[in-house]
């Protein structure tokens, strides 16, 4: 036979050989399968991924785009993953399928108040293809759902079999070899998983800080009403019937009987029922699989890494998630999608969804928020219809997010300093220290000594009402004297402390100051073996607040909600300290030494979060910094230089 079986640069159209699914060994079946073709009377196999191989059938029209002539090893033809382009021919459209879909996004953070660029993310949003991007999935779950209680992926030993369930990757106990990822934590055969990887990042940054995973939709889904009524098979009571089904649903492809006594032996077996659920779902989805090939997909899954929460990233995985859906019609790459949908309880507390265009339609039968995307115009005139007809959906609108934390009263007047003068006094005595130490000290002619030192001289500021300031100078400069003397005149019964009093001189803050304030070491929030949530709802007194004014700092996930102080990170432990602050509501808001202990990236995007939310709520900030990135992403309204004395507005 001729060494070039096809030229490249050609196009051809050929005829899927054999069932992909039948190939499958199911050992790292995610991220790497096999699509048998016929061309020339020669079967050549078109390398590709397990989860896009799993939807082709036998006999199944392709159009192939030939990049590189196809390879001869051993007796097998081979395209690989570079070599070719392809598309489904289904019902005489030609849908694109490899190479997986892929699109960069820039993603700024700008200033509220003049736009200016602060900082800004380059994502690359793609579909999973590597055993790396599915291990960085398994991570981010970890963050996601991590406890001692809860496991989030399930093994399987691509020699003997075993399965095993763990959250790092396990070696088999038998074979003593690294065990495959089988199955991600909620994840379906039909699941398909867009990560979002960094671009530009530093060396420390993770390479991939998010994903989102898309299934078919779910079989069948009610409405419980106000009232507590539930109406039956909501969905296709407002779209077209045949827009959700048929969807996967391997439970109704085979006898229960059948099925719930081989889930029983097999949860005896391996005394996990996660597991038991697993291998009974892979061994019945093969044709539940073929069947499926709805115009719908459902967005199950939006996992953001904890530290680069409350930042957009959300939002853009999801919009980058319904651009993949429209474009490459996933899950199964068939049927033109109408719609996208998703049932999400955290969309009551956090509008990422609606602000990616979803639209609130009910609740399901148990009492879930479910949202809508249409991604077409027919789609969107019977949401529309919906939503303007029905007696219940009206009075939302389409809207489910209710914000919780309002604005603050704002302050009345100006805070004035005048004439404020703080000095501190001090004795230098050495006849008390060891004789050692004293005579060093005593060498250089240090005996006794009083020293007096103006801290801040003859200041006069006035600070206005909603105004971001930030308060810069060197260590020891006077930065905190300054804050102390503001708090000190917001809170009285701080004079007694003479750190709170001026020497001479006057601070006046209007009556209706609310004052919250941190300074580190001295005056911080107290937390202690309580969750998050809970010391957050100790303040406002309603939980749904609380997570509210969590998700506004980046803490936006069960596992902070649940989570203790101690069992932070630094960047988490500075984010729960500003919620807990927040949560006092004050008109005023002081922090020395702002994100001290945070690096560059980390700091800007909590001065940043803390800048606008100061301005959208009415707040008035003070804080203390001398990092000139912090001071960039709060773009203050006023800039305090203090030192040698002086405290000084800058130019």
């Amino acid at each position: 036979m001729d060494s070039h079986l096809v030229e490249k640069g050609i196009v051809v159209e050929a005829t899927v050989a054999i069932d992909p699914f039948k190939l499958m060994s199911r050992r790292g079946y995610k991220w790497f399968g096999i699509i048998p073709v016929r061309i020339k009377n020669e079967t050549v196999n078109l390398w590709t991924t397990g989860v896009i191989a799993q939807w082709f059938s036998r006999g199944e029209k392709v159009k192939i785009i030939i990049k590189d002539e196809p390879k001869k090893i051993g007796n097998t033809w081979v395209l690989g993953p570079q070599d070719y382009v392809l598309y489904r021919i289904y019902n005489g459209e030609e849908v694109p399928i490899w190479p997986p879909w892929s699109k960069e996004y820039v993603l700024e953070r700008k200033d509220p108040l003049n736009t200016k660029k602060v900082y800004e993310y380059r994502i690359i949003a793609r579909e999973a293809v590597s055993e790396e991007d599915y291990m960085d999935i398994v991570n981010l779950e970890q963050h996601h759902y991590a406890s001692k209680e809860e496991v989030v992926a399930i093994w399987r030993c691509p020699r003997c079999g075993e399965y095993m369930e763990a959250n790092i990757q396990p070696r088999c106990p038998r074979c003593r070899i690294p065990m495959k990822l089988q199955e991600i934590r909620g994840s379906i055969p039909s699941s398909r998983f867009l990560v979002l990887e960094l671009r530009s990042r530093k060396p420390y940054e993770p390479r991939i800080v998010g994903y989102v995973r898309v299934d078919t939709p779910i079989p069948l889904m009610n409405r419980r009403l106000p009232d507590g009524r539930i109406q039956k098979m909501i969905r296709e009571k407002v779209f077209p019937k045949d827009w959700f089904h048929p969807t996967f649903w391997p439970t109704a492809l085979k006898e229960r009987i059948s099925i719930i006594s081989r889930y029983k032996d097999l949860r005896e077996l391996y005394g996990s029922r996660r597991l038991a659920r697993a291998i009974v779902g892979e061994e019945v989805s093969e044709k539940a699989l073929k069947i499926a090939n709805s115009a719908a997909a459902r967005i199950a899954r939006v996992v953001v890494h904890p530290d680069y929460r409350g930042d957009g990233l959300g939002i853009l995985a999801v919009k980058a998630a319904i651009e993949w859906i429209r474009v490459r019609r996933v899950p199964e790459m068939k049927k033109r999608k109408h719609i996208v949908e998703t049932i999400a309880m955290m969309a009551r507390y956090n509008p990422f969804f609606e602000k990616a265009g979803f639209y609130y339609m009910w609740d399901t039968g148990s009492g879930r928020p479910v949202l809508m995307y249409p991604l077409t115009e027919e789609a969107r005139k019977y949401i529309e219809r919906f939503l303007e007809t029905d007696p219940y959906a009206r009075k939302h609108s389409g809207k489910l997010y209710r914000p919780r934390y309002s604005g603050v009263e704002v302050l009345t007047d100006n805070i004035v300093l005048k004439g404020l003068t703080k000095i501190y006094r001090s004795v230098l005595d050495v006849s008390r220290l060891p004789p050692s130490l004293r005579d060093v000290l005593l060498a250089f002619g240090v005996e006794r000594r009083i020293v007096e030192k103006y801290v801040l001289r003859n200041v006069d500021l006035e600070i206005k009402p909603r105004e971001v300031v930030v308060v810069v100078g060197a260590s020891g400069a006077g930065k905190t004297t300054l804050l102390r003397m503001i708090i000190g005149a917001a809170k009285p019964e701080l004079r007694t402390n003479e750190n709170y009093r001026p020497s001479q001189g006057d601070v006046r803050v209007p009556p209706n100051t609310k004052i919250a304030y941190l300074l580190p070491g001295e005056a911080e929030p107290s937390f202690g073996s309580e969750t998050l949530l809970e010391h957050i709802t100790m303040k406002v007194g309603d939980p749904a607040e609380a997570v509210e004014i969590l998700n506004m700092v980046g803490l936006s996930d069960a596992v902070f909600y649940r989570a203790k102080f101690v069992e932070l990170s630094t960047g988490q432990k500075e984010r729960a300290k500003l919620a807990s602050l927040l949560a006092e509501k004050p008109n005023l808001l002081i922090i020395d030494e702002f994100a001290a202990h945070l690096d560059s990236l980390t700091a800007q995007r909590v001065a940043r979060k803390l800048g606008k939310l100061a301005r959208q709520a009415g707040i008035t900030l003070i804080v203390a910094t001398n990092r000139p990135d912090i001071i960039e992403a709060l773009n203050p309204d006023k800039i305090i230089y203090v030192g040698y004395g002086r405290a000084q507005l800058g130019g």
